[in-house]
């Protein structure tokens, strides 16, 4: 079982991105806040070592932290 959550997830990318965490909103577009496709991998290889088993390319058409883990609950309920 996966110990990647939505807050623990909004956490590291904020960290990623060196911002506070209240500063980003769970809907907003993280490519505007500066994240690439190398943090978008980083994240996703540190996620993945957790436990979350999901594919970057199964999130890389979302842009925000809502949208990836609606993905990650499809995902896990299957």
């Amino acid at each position: 079982m996966s110990t990647v959550t939505l807050e623990r997830m909004h956490t590291d990318v904020a960290r990623m991105l060196r911002e506070a965490p209240e500063a980003i909103g769970l809907d907003d577009n993280l490519m505007d806040w500066g994240l690439d496709s190398m943090r978008l991998l980083d994240l996703f290889m540190a996620w993945n070592a957790d436990g979350l088993n999901v594919d970057v390319m199964e999130v890389v058409e979302e842009t925000s932290l809502n949208g990836w883990w609606r993905i990650i609950q499809e995902r896990q309920a299957q």
